[in-house]
C-alpha cells in the first residue's frame, strides 16, 4: 500500500457555496458554507474533497490544522497525477 498524498490547504469558511477554488502555488483553496465551531468546517472539507475526487470519506482526513484556515489533509487511494486530473481546473 502507498503512503497516503498529502495536501496543504487553504479554507474559506462561511461561504455562499461549498467549492474547490484553485490553486494557490501548492495549496488549494476551497471554501465551505458552514463556520468553523465544532469540527463542522473540518467535516465539509472531508465531504467536499471526498466528492470532487471520487472517493469515500473514510479516505480523507485533516492531520493538521483543525482549528485554523490553513489545514494539511491525507489522502488515501490517490497519487498527485491522478488528483490534479480530478480536480475541477
Amino acid at each position: 500500500m502507498s503512503a497516503p498524498l498529502r495536501l496543504s490547504l487553504k479554507v474559506a469558511p462561511k461561504a455562499s457555496r461549498n467549492a474547490v477554488n484553485g490553486w494557490m502555488g501548492e495549496t488549494l483553496k476551497l471554501s465551505v458554507t458552514v463556520a468553523p465551531e465544532k469540527g463542522k468546517a473540518n467535516q465539509a472539507v472531508i465531504e467536499l474533497l471526498a466528492e470532487v475526487l471520487h472517493l469515500p470519506k473514510s479516505a480523507v482526513r485533516i492531520v493538521r490544522g483543525e482549528t485554523s484556515t490553513s489545514k494539511l489533509a491525507e489522502i488515501d487511494g490517490i497519487d498527485e497525477l491522478e488528483l490534479r486530473r480530478r480536480l475541477p481546473s
